[in-house]
């Protein structure tokens, strides 16, 4: 299998994973207990020794393929949508990294329930709320953004009028709004949530 491929069935893999997770975090703007009321459900899916080697491993091919993939496009990048899917899909592959590490360790050393209030912590505390913050916003932004930017590099024909272009910029609008609604139900109306002690001290130390 080549690396066009393989990046781009571990995409498919990734992006519906991204999907269903996003939605979860959507939940939130109902409150924290329907956020892990439907993360607990979900789990009972994802959160299976199969599932997870699936999703691990289709993050590692995926950062790893696009790693070779930006050597390349970086030098033939023209337009501003396709610097828009490598710096996204740059972006995108830091995060993952450093995101699955927190997760695990969260699992794994510090024993811990990674849950709605392990990821919204950092977001409701200051000043750690100034990293956390642009480091969530911008992740779910390149989501849109690469989105985007392979909807035009794809899509050849116009849609209700609209061409490739105005539909791409659509999209990447979707996720703007998205983003916004995510935060408010991970900072309860941006008034910030109260974090349990057990994260709190984790953030303390």
């Amino acid at each position: 299998m080549n690396v066009y491929k393989t990046h781009y069935l571990s995409g498919i893999i990734i992006t519906v994973f991204v999907g269903v997770h996003l939605l979860n975090h959507t939940y939130a703007v109902l409150g924290a207990h329907r956020h892990i009321e439907i993360m607990q459900s979900l789990r009972l899916f994802y959160r299976n020794i199969f599932v997870e080697t699936i999703l691990v491993s289709a993050v590692a091919l995926q950062i790893i393929s696009g790693f070779k993939l930006f050597k390349t496009a970086r030098k033939t990048a023209t337009t501003a949508f396709d610097r828009l899917h490598i710096y996204t899909g740059l972006y995108l592959a830091v995060f993952f990294i450093i995101h699955i590490c927190a997760v695990m360790a969260g699992r794994f050393i510090l024993k811990l329930d990674t849950n709605f209030y392990f990821g919204v912590a950092g977001l409701n505390t200051f000043p750690l709320n100034l990293f956390f913050i642009p480091y969530y916003a911008l992740a779910i932004l390149s989501v849109f953004g690469h989105i985007a930017s392979i909807h035009h590099k794809k899509m050849k024909r116009a849609i209700l009028g609209l061409s490739p272009g105005t539909q791409s910029i659509v999209i990447f609008t979707i996720g703007v709004i998205w983003t916004i609604v995510i935060f408010y139900g991970l900072t309860n109306g941006f008034a910030g949530v109260p974090i349990p002690n057990e994260y709190n001290m984790q953030l303390s130390k």
